[in-house]
């Protein structure tokens, strides 16, 4: 279903609280992921901005330890959650475990619970799921260990493949190496994804082609208008993907090399195959609120699922809210929405038709 311009009014709580995480080191991955920690908190103060334009009571309390110490003061009888929790220092599935935590303390929160999250982190069965609603996604492999990687554990796969950690978002853990040609490389990847981020490898058919974000939210589903990578500029097909330079370091190579259309120029078949498969992935996963799809398109006009992102980044300069604005959307109504979307409770929001930041 095709997204359309926002109404009036939102119901939405006069209380929130914006839950985010805040570390100062990371127990894992390379110094420069602390930058997607600290993306999370721009995102947080601009959020808390953006509702406390639309006249609503706003508190930010970023999760140091735990999420039930930094909640303490909140009771979930009188707040609700604006959920950018991901956890803290770079643990494993902490954001999983936040919103279990919020489920079990009896808060409403904005976005995917705990089922759809957990399940979406581990990216191999992400694919699992995808594969048994059959939503097409690239062929895979999960290694532990480079002595894993035999031929025997490749066949079906063939060379070029791309390596990534196996429960990671952010592009952490992507880089120039990521795609690989030969047994020692991947041999080699698997080690660092293994040594660097102690977690498996997920190795995949690498899809040379066009690169579409699907940005949805409701129930049922909305799409908003269709992103797309441009990658003309980069000359080497193995270059052209979303690695963690692309998403964090202003000015570098992958930065300058990604710009994103939106809307994006795409026929209308193509976009209808692109709505059913990201509609099925939704429903695969159990998203709810929000969510956004990464798909790439191979030369025979295939969508293949690459990523489920349950709860994307919601900051003014991120993908999610380029799709929105391309709606007609302004940054407060689209963050009213998303809590609306969790909550469902009346309060007039009808000026914020001409707010726009």
């Amino acid at each position: 279903m095709e997204a359309q311009r926002p109404s009036s009014s939102y119901r939405v709580p006069p209380r929130i609280v914006i839950l985010h995480n805040h570390s100062e080191v990371l127990v894992k991955g390379e110094l420069t992921d602390l930058r997607a920690d600290q993306g999370v908190e721009l995102c947080a103060r601009a959020v808390a901005e953006a509702l406390r334009v639309a006249g609503l009571e706003v508190m930010v309390a970023p999760i140091t330890g735990d999420v039930e110490h930094a909640l303490r003061a909140y009771s979930p009888l009188e707040w609700v959650i604006y959920n950018l929790g991901e956890g803290f220092e770079g643990r494993l599935f902490e954001e999983v475990r936040i919103a279990w935590a919020l489920e079990a303390m009896g808060y409403r929160f904005t976005g995917s619970d705990a089922a759809a999250l957990a399940l979406s982190t581990h990216k191999a069965r992400a694919k699992e799921a995808l594969r048994r609603a059959g939503v097409p996604t690239p062929a895979w492999q999960v290694f532990c260990h480079p002595d894993q990687v035999t031929p025997e554990a490749l066949a079906g796969l063939g060379y070029p493949l791309f390596v990534k950690p196996v429960a990671e978002d952010a592009s952490l853990g992507i880089t120039v190496d990521s795609v690989v040609h030969t047994h020692a490389a991947l041999r080699a990847r698997v080690g660092y994804i293994a040594e660097r981020y102690r977690q498996a490898a997920l190795v995949e058919a690498f899809v040379d082609g066009r690169e579409i974000n699907v940005a949805l939210w409701g129930d049922p589903p909305e799409i908003l208008p269709l992103s797309e990578v441009d990658f003309a500029g980069v000359e080497s097909p193995y270059r052209r993907t979303v690695s963690f330079e692309a998403k964090w370091e202003p000015g570098s190579y992958g930065w300058e090399h990604s710009p994103v259309v939106c809307p994006a120029r795409v026929e209308r078949s193509l976009a209808e195959r692109v709505h059913e498969v990201a509609l099925r992935a939704w429903g695969a996963i159990g998203c709810k609120g929000y969510a956004r799809m990464d798909l790439r398109v191979d030369r025979h006009g295939v969508p293949y699922v690459l990523e489920v992102n349950c709860n994307p980044d919601t900051s003014p300069d991120a993908g999610f809210f380029r799709s929105a604005e391309a709606a007609g959307y302004g940054y407060p109504e689209m963050v009213l929405r998303i809590v609306h979307l969790a909550v469902g409770e009346d309060v007039d929001a009808s000026n914020l038709a001409s707010i726009r930041t």
